[in-house]
């Protein structure tokens, strides 16, 4: 029998990993990107005092 070292071995599957979760992650935000960029309007809207219109699609909403 061989022994041989492991270590690298579970190094390769954490990349594979974290690059896996990191596609998923790239996708998510794609996805729904323009939703988080209104959510996120809205709320410096609400910070400094105007107001908040909605845009045509996700993601163009400004503050008036």
């Amino acid at each position: 029998m061989i022994f041989r070292n492991r270590r690298g071995q579970a190094l390769v599957e954490y990349v594979l990993i974290i690059a896996l979760v990191s596609v998923v992650i790239i996708a998510l935000i794609n996805a729904f990107g323009g939703y988080l960029k209104d959510a996120m309007t809205k709320t410096n809207c609400s910070l400094v005092g105007k107001e908040y219109v909605e845009g045509a699609k996700a993601g163009e909403g400004q503050c008036k």
